[in-house]
Formats: C-alpha cells, sequence, structure tokens
C-alpha cells in the first residue's frame, strides 16, 4: 500500500505564509473540489461550463439534472458525474489535504499561477499542493526536465547534473516524480540545496511510484508536491498523460533528456510548443533508441539543442541577463599572426633542408623581398630559422 506523504510541520502553506493567503471565495472552493471528484483532469466540458458560471451553480446543475443546452454534454456525460456524487464531502478532502500539510488552491487566489489560464477549456478546475513556497511565484522562473523512465546512466547524470546546474543559477526543476530522468531531475536539484515541484497524476498524500517514497517525501519537504486530483486518487494511464500538459504550461520551457520515438516524455514537449513554450532536446549516442525520439523532435525544428544550463537559461531567461558564454577553442600564438606572416609561415617546409626564398616567394604568392623580411620577423619569434640560403622550421621537443 502507498505511504502518506508527511509534512514536517503539520501546518499549511497558507497558514506558513501570508504571502499566499487565498483571495477566492469558500463556496466556490468546496465547489470546485467537488467538480474535482466528478470529472477528470483536463475535462473540456466542465471547463467550457466554468467559463460561464460559477462552480457552485454547475455543481447545482449536475446535481439537479437540469442542465441547459452546453456544448459537449450529453446524458451520458451527465450521467457519469452523477455516478460521482456520492463521493466525499469536500470539507472532508480540505481537512484530509491539510492533514498532510497541504492545500487546494484555485483561480482567484492569489497563488495561482496564470499562465495555467494558456491551456484554455483544460486548464486545471484546481490545484492540490503540498509544501513549502508559492507556486505562483515558483513557477515564475522554472523548467521541466522530462524523459524516459528506462533511462540510460548517461541520461540519469544528464538530468542530474543539468538540474543541479539550474538550482544553483535560482531556477526551479519541474518534472513528474517518476523514475529515470524525472527522478534523476528532482535529485539533482535537491543535491546543491534548491527547489524542485513535482506534478503527480496521483493525490499528493499518495506516494507513487512506491520506489520513489523518500524522494516524493523529501520534495514534499524541500519543494512542493502538486496535483490535479483529490486526495487519495491513484494514477492511471491517461492521467499521466494529462500531467503533462499541466508541467508544459506551469514552466517556461521544456527540457527532454532522453527519449524513445513513442515516450511519453515527447507529449509534454509537443504541448511546451503548442502553448509557445521553449522546447530544448539534449543529444544522446546515436545508436541510443533512448535518444531516437530527441533527435528526431531536435531534426524536425521541434526543439533547440541544448549541452548545459548556460544554454538554456539563455533560451528562458531574461532577454541580455541569461546569455551563455561564446564557445571557441584555446587561441594559439600563431593564430595572432598577420596574415601575410602566416601566408610565408605555411609555405616554410618543415624538412631537414628547407627551401630558399625564391621558392617561398612562388609558395606564398608574396614579393622576395618581402618574403625575406617575413622570415626574420618568424626566425624572431622561434618559429623558423636560417641555415645556408635556405629556411626551415625549428624543429620543438
Amino acid at each position: 500500500m502507498n505511504q502518506p506523504v508527511q509534512h514536517p510541520h503539520g501546518t499549511t502553506g497558507v497558514e506558513a505564509d501570508p504571502a499566499v493567503a487565498a483571495t477566492a471565495s469558500e463556496p466556490e472552493r468546496l465547489a470546485r473540489v467537488v467538480l474535482s471528484r466528478l470529472s477528470e483532469p483536463g475535462d473540456a466540458v466542465i471547463g467550457r461550463w466554468l467559463g460561464q458560471l460559477p462552480a457552485v451553480e454547475v455543481v447545482r446543475a449536475i446535481r439537479d439534472g437540469t442542465v441547459p443546452d452546453h456544448p459537449g454534454l450529453d446524458s451520458t456525460r451527465l450521467t457519469g458525474y452523477q455516478a460521482r456524487l456520492p463521493g466525499p464531502d469536500p470539507e472532508t478532502d480540505l481537512k484530509r489535504v491539510r492533514r498532510v500539510g497541504g492545500r487546494f488552491i484555485i483561480p482567484g487566489d492569489t497563488e495561482w499561477p496564470s499562465q495555467l489560464d494558456d491551456l484554455g477549456d483544460g486548464r486545471p478546475i484546481g490545484l492540490w499542493t503540498t509544501g513549502t513556497g508559492s507556486l505562483r511565484l515558483l513557477a515564475l522562473r522554472s523548467v521541466a526536465m522530462v524523459g524516459s523512465r528506462a533511462c540510460t546512466a548517461y541520461g540519469a547524470h544528464v538530468a542530474g547534473e543539468l538540474s543541479a546546474q539550474l538550482a544553483e543559477r535560482g531556477w526551479v526543476v519541474v518534472s513528474g516524480a517518476a523514475y529515470g530522468i524525472d527522478a534523476a531531475a528532482h535529485r539533482g536539484a535537491l543535491a546543491v540545496g534548491g527547489m524542485t515541484v513535482a506534478v503527480l497524476a496521483c493525490g499528493v498524500d499518495v506516494a507513487y511510484p512506491k520506489g520513489n517514497a523518500e524522494l516524493i517525501r523529501r520534495i514534499g519537504v524541500q519543494g512542493l508536491l502538486v496535483s490535479e486530483l483529490p486526495p487519495g486518487e491513484h494514477p492511471t494511464r491517461f492521467r499521466f498523460v494529462l500531467r503533462n500538459r499541466v508541467i508544459a504550461a506551469l514552466t517556461r520551457g521544456t527540457v527532454v533528456v532522453e527519449a524513445a520515438v513513442r515516450s511519453g516524455a515527447l507529449s509534454t514537449a509537443r504541448r511546451a510548443r503548442d502553448l509557445n513554450r521553449h522546447t530544448m532536446g539534449v543529444a544522446g549516442p546515436v545508436t541510443s533508441e533512448l535518444s531516437a525520439g530527441v533527435h528526431a523532435l531536435i531534426r524536425s525544428g521541434g526543439a533547440t539543442l541544448v549541452t548545459d544550463a548556460a544554454e538554456i537559461t539563455e533560451l528562458i531567461g531574461a532577454i541580455g541577463d541569461d546569455l551563455a558564454p561564446q564557445r571557441s577553442g584555446p587561441v594559439l600564438p600563431r593564430d595572432l599572426l598577420e596574415p601575410a606572416v602566416a601566408r610565408v609561415l605555411e609555405a616554410v617546409p618543415a624538412t631537414a633542408e628547407g627551401a630558399p626564398v625564391e621558392r617561398l616567394a612562388r609558395q606564398s604568392g608574396l614579393p622576395p623581398d618581402e618574403v625575406l623580411q617575413r622570415l626574420y620577423e618568424l626566425g624572431s619569434l622561434g618559429y623558423v630559422e636560417r641555415h645556408g640560403a635556405h629556411w626551415r622550421m625549428v624543429r620543438r621537443r
């Protein structure tokens, strides 16, 4: 059985931090708790309805069955909503999440991240969170790190290093707390004392996957756990896919470290691209199937190639403030030679006998007098030496 995630202080984030105090009305909050039980994440029908009516009226209409003509709402869907109505009392759900130091935030709260509104009718009804800090403020400077669950040692290393570098630069790393790249990303941020957010496909009081229970507990203490699903809910295949849209919308950009051609991580990247977020990919061995999806994404123009945190922050950071350093090889002394001097040096053979000035003039295309002048300059710099009437390269140990 999955173990509940315990908060170290037993208080809600709203109580601990006045800056994230809720501003939405309590009846609206309670109604949205009910709707989070009645529908699955990303339900566009409920989303369109909430765009027209307060949540209180939506719940009343579903309960009474007196639903007006509404796009996408038929008797089958209405029956499905009503079948879930005898669920837990909303006050019970709120008390349950408070017991693990959590809270339920909705649009209108000061902690609500407004970028989630980009999801349109698929915007979350509300978000269950537990941990420290304001989700809205953390999301302002955040980047998603996603990839394969069955990652390679290379992928885990890269995800951990990138996340640690980003955390040291003050960025919040967001992922899904799954095995593989997700776990490596969270651990990388935690290892350097950074902030990380896990968006779950289950309730925030459920540790899934079980093997990451300790990691999820640490994130709840040092970072933030977020979910659209009420307490006690368990993941399904579709909930994982729907969870990805929240990761994409919440952050300024998404980095895919390793992904096969059919990897679910690519759906997060596609969502990010559709939402006009920056999409980035890390190259891997061309012989690895786990890098094939990332390579295809980069090759199609759907993602920008990145290799370190500096290149990531250059894309998602402030214009002019987060520029990555220009990459260049070492500057050699001969790189600083004037063009004419360099041409003469290129003409001097490395053989023991060397060559006369006339031959060097033909090779370099310069007049003999200028060639002789440049040869003496090169001799002073230690590149060439005179041997009788010939000039040759200086042999270096």
